[in-house]
């Protein structure tokens, strides 16, 4: 992890204090940035998304390893928030969010238009890319965004909802934030509105999108790209900000090499979504979404059960009822690999597939994974267990590549799930090659089967 100088110390330390004089934030309504020229109900597009490892040689086990280790910091980060919540310090140090992801889109930012990449991430709100003049950045592979250049750059005022609606703020030539995470990275600058634009062929131009323009951004995590897309549900987040409160994403599997897609607005509506050629519309599953006002930005889900194979596991009905501050209840994330579950259901989980697979254990460690059997090399399939995630009003079937990895040359095959000390965290292994539908109007997540390198 980076050092950070006392002058950064000083000045985070400075800026926390500063909030104290600050009254709690009101809440306010997150459907109003549209198009000028095109109602709410007609703004979609479509972005393309590259997982981090895109274009690697890393095998299938090596790039979910890869992303464990970036998901252990995340997963860090998101008990950071609970914690901070819990002990009264959440408001004092500033909103707690996962940060990094695993998901990378290109955007383009200003007029004209600068192209940058951007990490989507499910997790957050702030929309933000690095910006000149930069006082502390991270290195870019693409040119950092000079807002002097852009005609339709617009410093926000303080009276601004979306500046109300930061969690730490300032009034100094403008609307000054400041957003930290759970190790400590932050984002520091003024918050301003701009036209992004996004797609392909069939470019989308959204003006005045509130975003940060960071000057001072410090710390691990960020450096996949230029900035970050946040699309939580708050206020601040991309979804909330274009009046359509509809997304969609479609995940390849981790091992191929074929781009995933996400789906803005209008596009991601289910009905569209459910006529693709390639999608089982017949298996489509929807689950109502869970609030927690503690934590607003994640995507909470109602899970009343797990069963492997045959047997409906004996885990307390409560398990993962979702609790008021946030530390029981499950989330899910398109920025964490693997899927974890609260320690004691992941020891019943851990007991069933060991008493149903017809394998010896492999306890060498040597694969980072809680539950692993060993099995003879070059094995180019195996029978494995079913497993059932019971959501309410949704019973989630997975296929098996959605939860067991092998590595035939290792002689290798693991449950891609881990155990958690908080939450739990419905990961995007679990989630390929399906569409998962937001719809925050309706308060629902929607699982469709769906081939999505044909998209």
């Amino acid at each position: 992890m980076k050092l950070y100088s006392m002058h950064s110390l000083l000045k985070f330390t400075l800026f926390s204090l500063a909030l104290l004089y600050f009254c709690t934030k009101p809440v306010y309504s997150t459907s109003r940035r549209v198009l000028d020229q095109v109602k709410a109900t007609q703004l979609g597009f479509r972005v393309t998304l590259k997982h981090v490892d895109h274009g690697s040689n890393y095998t299938k086990f090596e790039r979910i390893q890869r992303g464990m280790n970036r998901s252990k910091f995340r997963v860090q980060r998101m008990n950071a928030m609970v914690l901070a919540s819990d002990i009264g310090t959440y408001d004092v140090e500033s909103k707690v969010h996962p940060g990094n992801g695993e998901f990378l889109m290109n955007v383009a930012i200003g007029t004209p238009p600068n192209q940058f990449s951007a990490i989507m991430d499910t997790g957050s709100d702030l929309v933000w890319t690095q910006c000149k003049p930069c006082e502390e950045c991270f290195d870019q592979s693409t040119p950092i965004f000079d807002p002097s250049q852009s005609s339709t750059y617009s410093k926000m005022s303080c009276s601004n909802d979306l500046c109300q609606a930061l969690p730490s703020s300032t009034c100094q030539d403008g609307c000054q934030y400041m957003y930290t995470y759970g190790d400590y990275s932050s984002t520091q600058g003024i918050l301003a509105t701009e036209t992004f634009t996004f797609g392909g062929s069939d470019k989308v131009s959204v003006p005045n999108i509130g975003f940060g323009c960071g000057a001072d951004n410090e710390g691990n995590g960020f450096n996949q790209g230029a900035g970050l897309i946040g699309l939580g549900r708050g206020p601040l987040s991309l979804v909330s900000q274009l009046g359509e409160p509809k997304f969609s994403y479609c995940l390849t599997s981790i091992d191929g090499s074929k781009t995933s897609t996400l789906l803005m607005g209008s596009l991601a509506n289910a009905n569209s979504t459910l006529s693709s050629s390639n999608s089982k519309a017949n298996n489509v599953m929807t689950t109502p979404l869970l609030h927690n006002p503690s934590h607003p930005s994640f995507y909470y889900l109602n899970l009343e059960g797990i069963s492997v194979g045959s047997t409906r596991l004996p885990i307390k009905k409560d398990l993962f009822a979702l609790s008021e501050d946030g530390s029981v209840g499950m989330i899910i994330d398109s920025g964490t690999t693997i899927t974890y579950l609260e320690e004691s259901a992941f020891d019943q989980v851990k007991k069933a597939f060991t008493s149903q697979m017809n394998l010896p254990l492999d306890d060498s460690g040597s694969a980072g994974l809680d539950l692993c059997f060993k099995m003879a090399k070059d094995t180019k399939s195996m029978d494995v267990p079913k497993f059932v995630f019971h959501f309410k009003e949704a019973d989630l079937d997975l296929p098996s590549e959605n939860y067991m990895i092998g590595d035939s040359d290792m002689g290798i095959l693991c449950l891609a799930m881990g155990k958690s000390s908080g939450m739990s965290i419905f990961g995007n292994v679990q989630q390929q090659n399906m569409m998962v539908v937001h719809d925050l109007a309706k308060d629902t997540l929607s699982f469709v089967p769906t081939q999505c390198d044909a998209l």
